[in-house]
C-alpha cells in the first residue's frame, strides 16, 4: 500500500461518522436452516478441484441443494470479504465469486454484491478498482455496492446484546430476500480468527467500527450477527492464514470448501481446520471457547452440535 493510500485510509478510519437520523428497526427475522440431518445442522466439506465451478456445485449438492433456500426471483445480496485488495485468503477470490454468482443467476436469483472495506483500505471503491470488480460485475450483469457510498442506505437495528445495543447496517442488506456469505478462512491479529461471524463487520457502518476495537472485539463481532443471519455460507478454504491476518499471514493450503446454513457450526469447523496446522496464533484448543463462537452460542445464533458431511 502506498503512503498516500495509507494516509487516506487512516483519515477514513478516524474520521468516518455514523449517520444520526436513520430509521430504528427490529432485527430481521431469523431464517430457518433448511440444511439439517436428524435435527442437527449440516456442514458440508469438499476437497476443491481445479474445476472450481464443479467444486462449488459439489459442496452445495452435499449440503442438500441450493433450491432449499433460494428460489427464482429472490433478491440475493452476496457478502464477500473485500476488506483489502490482497489475494486469497486476504480477500475473496474472483473466480470463486464468479462461480457462486453464476450458480445463483442460473437459479433465477437477482444478485447484488455488497461490501465495505476495512479502515486502512477505504474508500471501498478503491479496493473495488484495484481488484477489477467494477468490470467483473458489469460482465456478469450484477449490481455492485460500496455501502458507505450510499448516504441514505442505512438503518439502525436495535439488538439485545451484552456489548452492543444498536448497530447501523445497510438497508440494501436488511431488505434483501436472501443473504449469502462468502468468508475466507484465516486467523486475525485482533479478533483471533476471521470467518462467517467476522464477515458481518463489513456491513457495519464505518463510523461505528472504531469503538469495536476498544475491548471485547470477539464478543462484539458475534453480537453484530444479532441484526440478521445469512441464509447460506460458502467458505473458501483452499488457502488459509494460520498466523497473522486479516490481509497477510502464514499461508497454508487446506484445499477445502465448506458450506452450511449455520453460521456458528461453519466457523467452528473452520477453526478446527486452522488448528490442524502449527501456526503462531491466539486460537484456543477448543473452538467453542473462542469469544466469537462462545458469545454466538449464548445468543443462540447457532448450535454446538452439527453433522460434518464430507
Amino acid at each position: 500500500m502506498s503512503l498516500i493510500n495509507y494516509a487516506v485510509g487512516v483519515y477514513h478510519f478516524l474520521g468516518d461518522k455514523a449517520p444520526k437520523d436513520v430509521p430504528l428497526v427490529d432485527p430481521k427475522p431469523r431464517p430457518a436452516n433448511p440444511w439439517q440431518q436428524n435435527g442437527r445442522a449440516i456442514v458440508a466439506n469438499v476437497k476443491a478441484s481445479e474445476n472450481l465451478r464443479a467444486s462449488v456445485d459439489k459442496v452445495l449438492a452435499l449440503l442438500g441443494g441450493l433450491e432449499m433456500a433460494i428460489k427464482r426471483g429472490d433478491k440475493v445480496l452476496i457478502k464477500p470479504n473485500f476488506n483489502s485488495p490482497d489475494p486469497l485468503p486476504g480477500s475473496t477470490d474472483l473466480p470463486f465469486l464468479r462461480a457462486v454468482i453464476e450458480i445463483l443467476l442460473e437459479a433465477g436469483a437477482k444478485v447484488t454484491i455488497g461490501e465495505s472495506a476495512g479502515g486502512a483500505w477505504r474508500p471501498t471503491r478503491n479496493v473495488f478498482r484495484k481488484l477489477g470488480l467494477f468490470e467483473f460485475a458489469h460482465q456478469l450483469g450484477v449490481e455492485l455496492i460500496a455501502f458507505e457510498d450510499r448516504v441514505d442506505d442505512w438503518v439502525r437495528i436495535k439488538i439485545d446484546g451484552n456489548f452492543l445495543s444498536t448497530v447501523t447496517m445497510p438497508r440494501s442488506a436488511y431488505e434483501a430476500d436472501r443473504l449469502v456469505y462468502l468468508p475466507c478462512m484465516k486467523t486475525h491479529n485482533l479478533a483471533r480468527f476471521s470467518g462467517a461471524l467476522k464477515l458481518a463487520m463489513g456491513f457495519m457502518h464505518p463510523g461505528e467500527r472504531r469503538a469495536m476495537h476498544l475491548g471485547n472485539l470477539g464478543n462484539k463481532v458475534a453480537e453484530i450477527n444479532l441484526c440478521w443471519q445469512p441464509d447460506l455460507i460458502i467458505m473458501d478454504g483452499r488457502k488459509a492464514f494460520v498466523s497473522g491476518g486479516p490481509d497477510r499471514g502464514e499461508l497454508v493450503e487446506p484445499g477445502l470448501l465448506l458450506a452450511s446454513g449455520n453460521i456458528v457450526a461453519v466457523d467452528a469447523e473452520a477453526v478446527k481446520v486452522l488448528l490442524s496446522y502449527h501456526g503462531k496464533n491466539r486460537l484456543t484448543a477448543d473452538p467453542w471457547e473462542l469469544p466469537q463462537i462462545a458469545t454466538a452460542l449464548r445468543h443462540e445464533l447457532g448450535t454446538r452440535g452439527y453433522t460434518l458431511v464430507e
